[in-house]
């Protein structure tokens, strides 16, 4: 990224009144980045700021609160920052916010799809149009704008909202909001039972590792998480799909106006289950009734966690 030199000096003034600054560095290969804990300042010429940055790194916040962060984010990770500190749950005192514009995050599941594997990568250059891998056995180039995770294509926050240092020039044309939920008005269009055929088979394949619900950055109730609690017993540890689509279903109702669409959940599930569809729906229905984005406004407060005697667009019934 070309601005990528102006970040690590941005950094670098004000490393030395935080305990870390959070971003990104190389991983175990090529492919992939990694989140990178600078506390030193020689760790700031490890940070990588790339396609590849796809963890939204506010994650780790609510673990960190009382100690003075440095955040590095993207439009979707500062949306998540937002949410945070609407629920007080982290301290805007204690976060210093670091911001740059976003052309989108890769996909590895579709680059793995394209590649037939991702094992045994020697090499992976990017340019603004290609992304060019070279493993063992081949080389390939593939086209960035195909390898994007889906929620790029639909992204209107592409700059980080939030932010004590802004690097780089914004993007001035996101797209426009008629573009989001393109896969879940298909979907909508579904018989019921077509749709619920649907989730069978999908959550069928469902672990019950709990990645999505470790990495999403709002999913903070973990020591009490209704996945795990025995008083009260909402769920069976058994392999079935009734419980794993229970969890998925209360997953999504817990994030209901909360949820910014940072993916993370999709992106951590090892079985590739297209989870964030719950949560869209959910977005969705939150945005028709009560006119409201998660993670937009610091100022504002999620129309679940408020209450009125009387909402505008719920018509009660009349007895």
């Amino acid at each position: 990224m070309k601005f990528q030199e102006e970040l690590k000096n941005s950094i670098r003034k004000v490393l030395p009144e935080l305990d870390m600054v959070i971003g990104w560095g190389k991983s175990f290969d090529p492919l992939h980045a990694t989140p990178h804990f600078i506390r030193r300042q020689e760790d700031i010429d490890e940070l990588v700021i790339s396609p590849l940055s796809v963890h939204n790194l506010a994650t780790y916040l609510p673990g960190l609160r009382g100690k003075k962060v440095g955040i590095v984010v993207k439009g979707c990770d500062s949306r998540s920052v937002i949410e945070l500190l609407q629920e007080n749950l982290i301290d805007r005192k204690n976060v210093t916010i670091f911001g740059f514009p976003c052309t989108g995050v890769v996909d590895q599941t579709k680059i793995k799809k394209a590649m037939g594997h991702t094992g045994n990568i020697e090499s992976c250059d990017m340019s603004d149009t290609a992304i060019v891998i070279k493993s063992k056995d081949k080389t390939r180039s593939l086209p960035l704008s195909e390898m994007l995770a889906d929620k790029c294509h639909s992204c209107r926050y592409p700059d980080a909202i939030i932010s004590d240092h802004f690097v780089g020039d914004r993007i001035a044309d996101p797209a426009p909001a008629a573009a989001d939920y393109q896969a879940l008005a298909a979907f909508e269009k579904l018989s019921v039972s077509e749709r619920f055929g649907y989730w069978l088979k999908e959550l069928d394949r469902c672990t019950r590792c709990y990645a999505c619900r470790n990495a999403c950055p709002l999913c903070v109730c973990r020591d009490h998480c209704a996945a795990e609690s025995r008083d009260p017993h909402w769920l069976s540890q058994e392999n079935n799909v009734r419980d794993k689509l229970m969890f998925q279903v209360i997953h999504a109702y817990h994030l209901a106006g909360r949820c910014t669409e940072c993916g993370e959940c999709q992106r951590a599930c090892p079985v590739d289950i297209p989870v964030l569809l719950f949560k869209q729906k959910m977005n969705k229905e939150i945005r028709d009734i009560f006119h409201y984005e998660a993670g937009v406004d610091p100022e504002a407060t999620p129309p679940l966690l408020s209450f009125k005697m009387k909402e505008e667009n719920i018509t009660e019934k009349v007895w």
